[in-house]
Formats: C-alpha cells, structure tokens, sequence
C-alpha cells in the first residue's frame, strides 16, 4: 500500500521535534482529515540550518513532514518556494489516492512557513 521511502520515513522520522528560538514556526491542519503538521526552522545566512516537525496524522503525513524538513536544509527561501506537494509526492514514490492530502498539508505549511520567514 505504501512505498518503502514511506515507511521508512514513518517508522524513522528525521528532525522530529521543537526548536525554541526559531527564526520562524507555523502550524497548519488539514481540516477535511484533521491532520495536523507543525514547522519551525532556523535560518542563516539566507539558507534553512536546522528544521524540526511534528506531525498528528496518518502514516504519510508524518512521512512528508519527515521528508520535507530533510531537503529543506541548506536551501534558500527562493530554493524551498518552488516544491510542489507533486514534487513531494513523486520524491516518495507515490502515495494511495486517499493519502494525497498529506502531501498538500506539507506544501501548504511549506508555503506558510516561508511566508513568516518573509515577515
């Protein structure tokens, strides 16, 4: 049903947590599943230094918000402004129709985030 690159980043979640004095943090919820994933980065010099997430929801939306905190690092704004929630899809080798929405509530607290970095 799920994609190895899935489980994988379900069942070992990379840069899961807080950080306490983020440069930004951004909460977003899915309200048609109720999911529910948290950012905060950390950004020097222009570019994402360190990423934390926390993610309440299903298998895949904890794996995108694993996966998405793992590319974001060492990326610019103007870098990071161009992922799709297809992009993030297709980098974990698809998702079950029904668990799209995952993807989408990454990008969209994507897209969040890097408006409170702007701010």
């Amino acid at each position: 049903m799920y994609s190895e690159k899935v489980l994988d980043h379900f069942h070992h979640p990379r840069n899961v947590g807080e950080i306490q004095d983020a440069t930004a943090a951004v909460e977003m919820t899915n309200p048609v599943c109720g999911d529910l994933m948290k950012l905060w980065v950390i950004v020097r010099g222009g570019k994402v230094s360190e990423a934390k997430f926390k993610t309440q929801g299903c298998i895949p939306a904890v794996a995108c918000g694993s996966w998405l905190t793992e590319v974001m690092l060492g990326k610019s704004s103007a870098e990071l402004a161009t992922l799709t929630a297809q992009q993030i899809e297709a980098a974990l080798d698809g998702l079950p129709p029904a668990s799209r929405h995952a993807s989408v509530l990454a990008a969209d607290a994507l897209k969040r985030l890097l408006a409170a970095i702007r701010e």
